[in-house]
């Protein structure tokens, strides 16, 4: 049974796969040094905090690059009331939703006593896999999530507030109404809960969620984004179109849930128009 158990690429120990010699030292020292409840709790919320503000920087850094401007989706200028909305928006956000939820994260690696030696975690391309097979499980909730949060009859309460941007950067990835971040957050728990089987995920997938999140809303159609890499990925192109238009591009990563339910449509027409009349330009 032994044998069986530690065949199984979930469970994959570290004496058989290596990982940086300098991850490796810094998360000993973290273990060693910290108690569980200081990383998941303020350990979470710090990693979450200074990912954002790394992810969003380039997008905002664009701004005052010239070159850049050509990769700029819509054109339309900034507005200081909204940006100071967008502010105040993260803060209350990060305070009354996030900071409790990693408090409640803390709890619930408690409870299904989640590991978080080094000696058992998995190999980085497994975590990765899940990383993957967590962004198809959080795109399927969100999908429809989202279409919700669309019914005219719900609308104007929550959704709304997001949609203050029609020409959204980098920071107003997590600038939604409370009861959103509720919501489309439940979508964010679920890959965890189905593959979590070392705390790492935890963060892995926090870092690649973010990763994501800030690049859809980022503004920028840039060439040779790595992201892109992943299959039916949309990118920035594809959610903003949403933004700009409020219907349609419902799913935040990949295109197939639209693709499938027709709600990509008027993006399709909207870019075949575009491209045909670059091309009467050029004739």
């Amino acid at each position: 049974m032994a044998d069986i158990l530690s065949a199984d690429p979930f469970v994959e120990n570290h004496t058989s796969v290596s990982i940086d010699g300098g991850f490796e030292h810094a998360w000993r020292y973290m273990t060693d040094n910290y108690t569980r409840f200081q990383i998941a709790a303020y350990g979470s919320a710090l990693l979450h905090c200074v990912s954002y503000i790394l992810i969003s920087s380039p997008s905002i850094l664009f701004r005052y690059i010239p070159f850049m401007d050509r990769f700029k989706i819509q054109q339309k200028p900034l507005s200081g009331a909204n940006e100071m909305k967008c502010i105040r928006l993260l803060l209350v956000n990060q305070f009354i939703i996030h900071v409790p939820f990693y408090l409640g994260a803390y709890y619930y690696c408690e409870i299904i006593n989640l590991p978080f030696s080094y000696e058992t975690m998995s190999s980085w391309y497994i975590t990765l896999a899940k990383c993957f097979a967590c962004l198809v499980v959080e795109d399927t909730w969100h999908y429809f999530s989202h279409r919700l949060l669309h019914h005219k009859s719900i609308y104007k309460y929550v959704h709304k507030v997001h949609h203050t941007w029609q020409a959204p950067h980098g920071m107003v990835a997590e600038c939604v109404h409370p009861v959103e971040t509720i919501l489309l957050g439940v979508g964010n728990m679920w890959g965890v809960l189905i593959f979590g089987n070392h705390f790492i995920l935890l963060w892995a997938w926090m870092f690649v969620r973010l990763l994501e999140v800030i690049d859809v809303h980022s503004g920028y159609n840039v060439p040779l984004n790595p992201l892109h890499l992943f299959p039916f990925y949309g990118g920035a192109k594809f959610h903003d179109f949403h933004h700009m238009n409020l219907k349609g591009n419902y799913a935040p990563t990949f295109t197939w849930w639209d693709k499938i339910f027709g709600t990509d449509i008027q993006y399709n027409e909207y870019y075949k128009m575009k491209r045909e009349e670059d091309l009467k330009k050029q004739k």
